[in-house]
């Protein structure tokens, strides 16, 4: 028997619901019920707590993405499930499974051993502290970055802090004793060795990342393999990624030879060779590296974030290595798993068009302001008028706000979110911050309540009480 679901909603969007339910060909069966609010996210869970009798004659009641309630105690008040749809009627189809089901993306076979490139400058405290940042950006490994003719004294101090508080690490020299100073105190990776290092590997239980002699000499690398593979010691292989125009096709193809010669072995990358090396914005560099990682079966990536358009390198690669997991796993493309690495354009930006944002302005009854975009600008639009442009300021005008300051600043920033968002094809929705994916932290949102009153509306309010 087919499941059946309750959708609650208000006035204004029961017709596009219903539509897109019709459109759907849903192999659940649906009703959808006005809770009598004009719009969706004004419901609360009082107001359906008082019109929503019990009992309920469904499997399901799914409420609006916005909606502001405590889907536990709605859940134990009816005695079945109650759920939060997706946050724009428009995406339903893509929520009930209609491109894709919908992936774990918790899962991930890719370890991110992020480099502290100034570790030598910093004491052991303040390298804790950016530990524990970059863990929680998603690093499996804490890299000790040691600089060329800058000595490291407390170098296997802060290697056995580190293994003290937890955190895996390594310690990434050119310098053969550094290397064996940290391997001794403990490290659980040594970057890098070659050929003529080996024998560091021979006094510690570190395990190597094993570089070519001479850069590109690949014939030194699998001189070095198969002298570990000897005795059966594990290690990591690093081809070397070349920077764009300094080599880095051919770089490209040393890992795919490494891995069609070497299928079993276990191979490391570092990503910032472009990440830092490019004037773009990493996120898509990131997500490119990340599924060639993925093809090639390369589970561990050297991170860096020196430069400031990197800033958001770790979150990056953390998103990036769970979307390819996920598609490889599903043997699918990736699309449609998540829009952390879409931070400047949506693959929806518009969810209505003019002609419905018009449909639903000609019901409206108050003097509230309403804001929406479409493909063809900004609407602005209350019970006294329905305004489009795609310069913010050309409507400043027509709101009628002159002496209402608060007012005015409200739908100032506002309407200019409302354009940064038509302008780049990002979703806009009113009172939300725009969704920058990885690129910026969201801000923290509790949707088992509802918001507070803005500055805008205590300084209304204060203004007119005084």
């Amino acid at each position: 028997m087919a499941e059946s679901i309750l959708f609650l909603t208000g006035h204004l969007a029961k017709p596009r619901l219903e539509a897109v339910l019709t459109s759907m060909d849903a192999d659940f069966a649906w009703k959808v019920l006005d809770i009598g609010v004009k719009v969706a996210a004004l419901m609360t869970e009082q107001i359906i707590l008082r019109r929503l009798p019990k009992p309920v004659e469904a499997d399901r009641i799914m409420l609006p993405g916005r909606c502001r309630a405590d889907l536990e105690r709605l859940s134990a008040h009816y005695g079945l499930p109650v759920v939060r749809g997706p946050d724009e009627v428009k995406d339903i189809p893509v929520y009930f499974g209609r491109t894709r089901k919908a992936s774990d993306m918790t899962k991930y076979d890719i370890q991110i051993f992020a480099e502290i490139i100034d570790a030598t400058a910093m004491s052991v405290e303040a390298i804790l502290e950016r530990a524990e940042d970059y863990s929680h950006k998603g690093a499996d490994i804490i890299d000790l970055g040691c600089l060329p003719d800058t000595p490291f004294p407390h170098l296997a101090e802060a290697v056995r802090a580190l293994k003290d508080h937890g955190y895996k690490a390594s310690v990434d020299s050119a310098d053969p004793d550094e290397l064996l100073r940290g391997g001794k105190a403990g490290a659980d990776f040594l970057l890098s060795l070659s050929e003529d290092t080996l024998h560091i590997a021979e006094q510690v239980h570190s395990v190597p990342v094993l570089i070519p002699k001479d850069h590109g000499d690949m014939d030194s690398l699998y001189r070095a393999m198969d002298a570990l593979d000897a005795k059966g010691r594990k290690y990591l292989a690093d081809p070397v990624l070349d920077p764009i125009n300094f080599g880095f096709m051919r770089s490209l193809q040393r890992y795919a030879r490494l891995r069609r010669e070497r299928p079993e072995v276990e191979i490391l990358m570092g990503t910032g060779n472009l990440t830092e090396l490019t004037d773009a914005d990493s996120i898509g560099t990131t997500a490119m590296l990340l599924g060639i990682a993925s093809e090639l079966h390369i589970k561990n990536v050297l991170v860096v974030q020196v430069s400031p358009h990197t800033r958001r390198t770790y979150e990056e690669h953390d998103m990036a290595r769970r979307m390819m997991f996920a598609s490889r796993a599903d043997n699918e493309l990736p699309k449609g798993y998540t829009d952390g690495l879409l931070a400047l354009h949506a693959r929806h930006p518009f969810p209505l068009s003019p002609e419905e944002i018009a449909e639903a302005a000609a019901e409206v009854r108050d003097k509230n302001y309403r804001i929406e975009i479409a493909e063809d600008g900004i609407h602005i639009f209350n019970r006294d008028g329905h305004h489009v442009a795609q310069d913010a300021f050309a409507l400043f005008a027509k709101l009628g706000i002159d002496d209402d300051g608060p007012h005015a600043f409200y739908l100032g920033a506002e309407l200019a979110k409302a354009e940064i968002a038509w302008r780049l094809a990002k979703r806009y929705a009113q009172d939300e911050p725009l969704d920058w994916g990885v690129a910026a932290d969201a801000p923290m949102d509790d949707r088992t309540r509802l918001k507070e009153a803005g500055h805008t509306l205590l300084a209304k309010k204060k203004r007119k009480a005084s």
